[in-house]
């Protein structure tokens, strides 16, 4: 497996967990497309803010704190969807 392909599987790692566990602080439901979506879009949303805002975790653990990040982000996703779709 090549760097490109583990760089990948680690996102959609990341992306499951976050979005898995943003539903379940949410009770959002949605099972895995909805898990995945949802921390996917999170991962990339949470990180950008981190970066905007220049938070830095330091919890020496670089997959924990980017699993972190990926979770503020898949909740954020979550409640704008909630707004924008109600129901």
């Amino acid at each position: 497996m090549n760097l490109q392909s583990r760089s990948i599987l680690a996102w959609v790692i990341i992306g499951l967990i976050a979005g898995f566990i943003a539903s379940l602080i949410l009770n959002a439901g949605g099972g895995l497309i909805g898990w995945l979506i949802a921390g996917l879009i999170g991962s990339v949303v949470g990180g950008v803010l981190s970066q905007q805002f220049n938070i830095k975790l330091k919890l020496g653990n670089p997959f924990l704190e980017q699993v972190i990040i990926a979770i503020i982000g898949a909740i954020i996703v979550i409640i704008i969807a909630r707004i924008i779709v109600p129901g």
